[in-house]
């Protein structure tokens, strides 16, 4: 059962990838990173190599709460998990710490583009 859950997360983490989202600096009109981590007052996180993943779940969050299926204060609640999340990681860079954050980050992407496909028919297959 936890191969198909872990199999499924991935899945969506390559679907995540076919998606358009702008790089973490921002493009086309998209807000920054760091736009993004000031949207709740929060201090900056500095990701790492992890940071266009990590951009990429908090945009499509930022796109449901933008078109209102996301309330600021569940997209702020996101943020903040996945930046205490990272934060524990990277304080402990172990085989186990590396494997949790994987396993969590993939159910976060996975949660931010059911977000998004709620708002956004070009995520929806038909």
């Amino acid at each position: 059962m936890r191969k198909m859950f872990v199999a499924g997360a991935l899945g969506a983490l390559m679907l995540g990838g076919c998606i358009s989202t702008p790089d973490v600096s921002g493009s086309r009109g998209a807000p920054s990173l760091a736009a993004l981590q000031s949207m709740c007052g929060t201090t900056a996180v500095d990701y790492g190599t992890d940071a266009q993943g990590v951009y990429s779940a908090l945009f499509d969050a930022y796109v449901a709460q933008k078109r209102g299926k996301l309330p600021k204060e569940q997209f702020c609640a996101f943020q903040a998990g996945i930046a205490g999340r990272y934060t524990a990681f990277a304080a402990s860079r172990t085989t186990e710490a590396q494997s949790a954050w994987a396993t969590f980050f993939a159910d976060q992407r996975a949660q931010a583009l059911s977000w998004r496909s709620a708002v956004d028919p070009t995520l929806r297959a038909g």
